[in-house]
């Protein structure tokens, strides 16, 4: 039987401001990539949907990125490799600190927005994050784009590895994500996108906005959180593959 992780990006929401349905989504995902301050989240959202994610056994994962409040993460920033390795270290120990008290702890590091985008390609920034997870605890699992020089990196020096698929993104024909800004860049439509993971968890295969068919094994796929009809979404992924006698669990 095939078997999937379903994670999610959670904990966005700051101060007055909200952002997604956070309780909805998790009663759908088994591993939620918890903001840790730096892109979104505030300390009072993140130990709430830390607290939200243990009791019901979901696994949390440090949604690692830029500090870029203002635009979200997802604007590309020329930080130093030494800097980053800090701000990786910091936002990692800060959403353990809180994760502990709800009897849970960070089980995985996941780059957000322009970070993760950045070190499928960039080589410096790649290693930085690397570094930081290892000198934070080399036993944390990374995730990242398949073919990613951040897996590359994260491989040659031990880390556990943990290719990533996404199921509301197009893919362009070399595998890369299409950028946001582009038409089409985000799937809207639930049975649409259900049938794609189904495709990518039983067939190991993904198409293209060309057409293209493209090989793409994965660990892990990410129904967004913060996207239109984000909710629906996650629903009909998970409720299709349950339907089809797939293993919805946890990668770690």
């Amino acid at each position: 039987m095939p078997s999937i992780d379903l994670n999610s990006d959670l904990g966005e929401s700051y101060g007055a401001w909200r952002l997604g349905d956070d309780d909805a989504v998790l009663d759908v995902v088994t591993s939620a990539n918890v903001a840790c301050g730096f892109h979104a989240g505030d300390p009072s959202t993140l130990l709430a949907t830390c607290r939200a994610a243990a009791s019901r056994a979901v696994r949390i994962g440090a949604q690692v990125g830029y500090h870029d409040l203002a635009g979200f993460g997802r604007r590309f920033i020329d930080v130093s490799p030494a800097d980053l390795t800090a701000d990786v270290v910091y936002q990692i120990g800060a959403l353990d600190g809180l994760a502990q008290t709800t009897g849970s702890a960070v089980a995985y590091v996941k780059p957000h927005g322009a970070l993760y985008n950045a070190i499928v390609h960039h080589r410096d920034q790649a290693r930085a994050v690397v570094d930081a997870v290892l000198a934070y605890d080399e036993t944390l699992p990374v995730l990242g784009l398949p073919g990613s020089v951040f897996l590359e990196e994260a491989e040659k020096v031990g880390l556990r590895t943990v290719s990533e698929a996404f199921a509301d993104r197009a893919y362009t024909p070399e595998g890369a994500l299409v950028p946001r800004t582009e038409s089409g860049a985000v799937l809207h439509d639930p049975t649409e996108v259900a049938q794609r993971v189904r495709r990518m968890v039983v067939d190991a295969t993904i198409e293209a906005v060309d057409g293209a068919v493209l090989h793409m094994s994965a660990e892990s796929v990410c129904v967004h959180g913060d996207s239109p009809g984000a909710v629906e979404i996650a629903r009909a992924v998970r409720s299709l593959l349950d339907a089809e006698g797939i293993d919805v669990t946890p990668f770690v």
